[in-house]
């Protein structure tokens, strides 16, 4: 018999795969952090020895959850400022906040909270933008979740940097530091086309072409934005960064709500990804991206939670779930975005948003193993008709019982493993203390 660290036997396993093949009885096998194979088990357990056998009885397994978009530290502003305009959000609680409070030791408590929220939730990895990128990394590391991390440019000082030069350095060194990195992921995160001139974008697009690397940033999320780029380049907001030489497959575009047929075309053409947000684009009144449309034009389209200062949680289940209902209620069409669409981007496509999709994102013999359990106990889970159906429009978070990433089990029974979560929970307080000061 081969050896392995864990066999993992559920009543389903979806594979995610380029064939959604789904085993009944099935099971995963794992050794060195990679999936070794996948099948029945009464084949797996002939084949295989492991260290462990997890009998999840009645559960699925699946592809961990990827979150393609978040600002994860600001979970310690959930609830700051809601039901108020976005540039009043901004302006009257959130800069100011982040002004008064911003440091290492804030960024780090903060994504060790929002990353203990994502792996509950069994998101098994994220993509973010924000300050301090060392903190979140080591937060990230520290819980034992997978990350792609920005390094911020923007032309304004903030409390990372004072100017463009300082940013692109800064950025530069943080590849550096985390390449080759077991969980860690760096890219490059220009803020948007409004916060960053043309020079700023174009030096952020030639850095993460010498270095490599991801381009990550925020794209026609609002009509305002796309009205102030219009006035000021003539162009709306993707038409401006294809003018510019911006626009290729290493981009990853965060929101996209108003882009029109053109702008679709382009972004297909070019390979542009883009991180679908619905909740969050509801929540501040953004609007609705043109998903169905994108998808048929051939983007590779994932799901983003932002940050929970604008949505509030950071839980992909119920994204999923928001994202396959708004779209057929505003489309007429209740095959608009179906169960299987949705779970793909919650997972595979999810991966291949962020370039990972030969690494994660599907259980397949070889990829890393970032693997999770949902239970099928709730009466919500009954009767079972359709299990891709029942994820999407039943599941919830709650019944997320297992996750590993990286053939570590982080969360068993619904406890991580070996984070400690009373200590996360006090941080949380004390922070919170200071903010209403």
């Amino acid at each position: 018999m081969e050896k392995a660290d864990y066999i993992i036997c559920g009543d389903y396993v979806l594979t995610m795969n380029d064939g959604l093949e789904a085993v009944k009885k099935g099971a995963v096998a794992v050794h060195g952090g990679a999936i070794l194979d996948v099948g029945h088990a009464k084949d797996i357990l002939r084949k295989y020895a492991a260290d462990q056998v997890l009998e999840c009885g009645n559960s699925v397994l699946l592809p961990g959850f990827i979150n393609t978009h978040s600002h994860a530290p600001m979970v310690y502003f959930r609830g700051l400022a809601d039901d108020v305009p976005l540039k009043d959000w901004l302006e009257k609680y959130i800069w100011p906040a982040e002004t008064r409070l911003l440091c290492p030791e804030f960024v780090r408590d903060a994504a060790e909270l929002a990353c203990l929220e994502m792996l509950m939730a069994g998101v098994t990895t994220y993509n973010d933008t924000y300050f301090f990128g060392d903190s979140s990394a080591e937060a990230a590391k520290a819980l034992g979740m997978r990350a792609m991390l920005g390094a911020g440019v923007i032309d304004f000082p903030t409390v990372t940097g004072k100017d463009v030069d300082e940013y692109l350095g800064n950025a530069e060194r943080f590849v550096a530091k985390w390449r080759g990195d077991n969980l860690i992921v760096a890219c490059i995160a220009p803020h948007s086309a409004f916060t960053c001139s043309t020079d700023t974008l174009n030096r952020s697009r030639q850095l993460a072409a010498r270095l490599d690397v991801p381009l990550h940033i925020h794209l026609a999320e609002t009509i305002l934005e796309v009205g102030e780029i219009i006035g000021k380049y003539g162009k709306r907001p993707v038409e401006y960064l294809e003018a510019i030489g911006f626009l290729e497959e290493r981009v990853i575009a965060a929101h996209c709500v108003h882009v029109d047929d053109r702008e679709i075309e382009i972004l297909a053409r070019r390979g542009v990804s883009v991180s679908h947000c619905i909740e969050s684009n509801l929540k501040l009144a953004s609007g609705i991206a043109p998903v169905p449309k994108m998808i048929k034009a051939g983007i590779t389209v994932g799901l983003g939670t932002d940050g929970a200062a604008s949505n509030n949680d950071l839980n992909i289940m119920s994204e999923m779930s928001t994202a396959a209902k708004v779209h057929k209620a505003i489309s007429n069409d209740p095959s608009a975005l179906d169960s299987k669409t949705a779970l793909l981007m919650a997972t595979r496509w999810g991966a291949d948003t962020l370039g990972l999709g030969s690494v994660i994102g599907s259980i397949e013999k070889g990829k890393k193993a970032d693997i999770i359990g949902i239970s099928l106990d709730g009466p919500h889970s009954y009767p079972m008709h359709d299990i891709y159906s029942h994820l999407v429009y039943s599941a919830m978070a709650s019944d997320v019982q297992n996750v590993m990433v990286d053939g570590k089990l982080l969360i068993r029974d619904r406890r991580h493993v070996f984070a400690n979560v009373e200590s996360i929970l006090h941080k949380t307080n004390q922070w919170r203390a200071k903010m209403t000061v």
